[in-house]
């Protein structure tokens, strides 16, 4: 058993988890299918008017084949759509510290914009959430 910080736990920032296929892009697995250009300039907004906000790229993506499928989605992000990620498929160092180090499979978020989440036609509600948040 893992012990948990709760008073760090108090301090973390504001983080959200991103997902890749079908969100920040079109699915097309194990392709990368053109940007979903309303999720895309959402995220880029947000990253530029709330730059305390912590960011992690979270998707079923991995290196385990010759493809490193993962790295070509990261590359893809910070290249192709101009996205920055404090992490990727993992929690962030804040949530580690307060967690002694335990990154379990389900990244710590406050949101987590998903295609299989909240609607992506309301990604207004998502500037809202972090205004309350801040």
């Amino acid at each position: 058993m893992y012990k948990i910080d709760k008073a760090l736990l108090k301090t973390l920032p504001f983080i959200i988890a991103v997902d890749f296929d079908g969100c920040l892009v079109e699915d097309a697995y194990p392709g990368i299918g053109p940007e979903r250009k309303r999720v895309g300039d959402a995220v880029r907004r947000l990253q530029a008017y709330f730059p305390q906000i912590k960011w992690i790229l979270w998707t079923c993506r991995d290196n385990n084949s010759t493809d490193r499928l993962l790295d070509k989605a990261i590359d893809y992000c910070s290249h192709k759509l101009a996205l920055r990620f404090d992490a990727v498929n993992r929690n962030i160092d804040e949530v580690l510290r307060a967690t002694n180090g335990n990154d379990c499979r389900k990244v710590y978020a406050n949101i987590y914009l998903d295609d299989r989440n909240l609607p992506l036609n309301e990604l207004d509600e998502y500037f809202r959430m972090c205004e309350a948040g801040m």
